[in-house]
């Protein structure tokens, strides 16, 4: 997967984006209430370029999700106390429950990426991470937990343009941190970095999906319908029956409305 082969002038027009959008919703909906079901739990991790598009991406998903079986995680720098851990620790208390959808926007990928890139890790440790991070996602996923991750790229002159129009935004402002200009000077290095993240963890069970995100509404549809369709594989999404008790004191409800009209 290299990143500057991506198609990064991909765009969707505002009628079909809204038809596509529309429609993952809707099986997103219908994934929830089977693994509510059947036991199934996802783990969906975004990374990416700062300002590509990560949280409306996640925001997408979440307005659609019952927030009891459905949960957002937003990883900043660990915490004193995660250093004194491994550092997959603090995932590993964030990770979702029987029947749960759990979102992480960044992720236990930060070892290979930031704290690579930014010496917080020496270079036995994140290069050392690949083969934890392979045995961490193997284990959930054969404990049943299913895993897809996304990668949302975007060019330098697209990020420039967000992290201005941002900077002129009083009410996005927030959203822009001294790290995303840090990072912005090791562009390349992040991107080598990235792209042997995806060469050493992707796999048939934990896939990457890397979508080129200077189009947003490209970015976003792509990114959800790749989620999605991992998530459904070989899972019967028809609406489940109603239960007979529930139908009978439905029956019930019923005819004492009935009378009570009759009255």
């Amino acid at each position: 997967m290299h990143l500057a082969k991506l198609d990064y002038d991909a765009t969707l027009a505002k009628k079909e984006y809204e038809e596509r959008l529309d429609a993952v919703q809707t099986r997103f909906r219908r994934i929830q209430q089977a693994y509510l079901h059947t036991g199934n739990s996802a783990a969906i991790v975004f990374e990416g370029s700062d300002a590509a598009g990560k949280g409306g991406t996640i925001r997408r998903l979440s307005a659609v999700l019952d927030p009891r079986g459905f949960k957002v995680w937003p990883i900043a720098a660990p915490e004193p106390r995660d250093l004194r851990r491994h550092y997959l620790a603090r995932f590993w208390e964030k990770l979702p429950i029987t029947g749960e959808i759990a979102v992480f926007d960044r992720s236990w990928y930060g070892r290979v990426l930031v704290e690579r890139i930014e010496g917080f890790a020496k270079d036995e440790q994140w290069r050392r991470a690949y083969r934890e991070i392979c045995g961490f996602e193997k284990t959930l996923v054969d404990a049943g937990t299913r895993i897809v991750k996304v990668y949302l790229a975007i060019t330098a002159e697209a990020q420039f343009q967000r992290f201005e129009k941002r900077m002129n935004d009083p009410l996005k402002r927030w959203k822009l941190s001294y790290e995303d200009f840090r990072n912005r000077d090791r562009w390349d290095d992040y991107r080598v970095a990235a792209e042997e993240m995806f060469a050493r963890t992707n796999s048939e069970e934990a896939p990457w999906h890397v979508v080129p995100a200077n189009d947003k509404r490209y970015a976003r549809v792509t990114a959800l319908e790749a989620i999605a369709e991992h998530l459904a594989r070989g899972v019967d999404l028809a609406p489940r029956p109603i239960d007979d008790a529930i139908e009978e004191q439905y029956r019930k409800m019923i005819e004492a409305h009935g009378a009570a009209h009759k009255r």
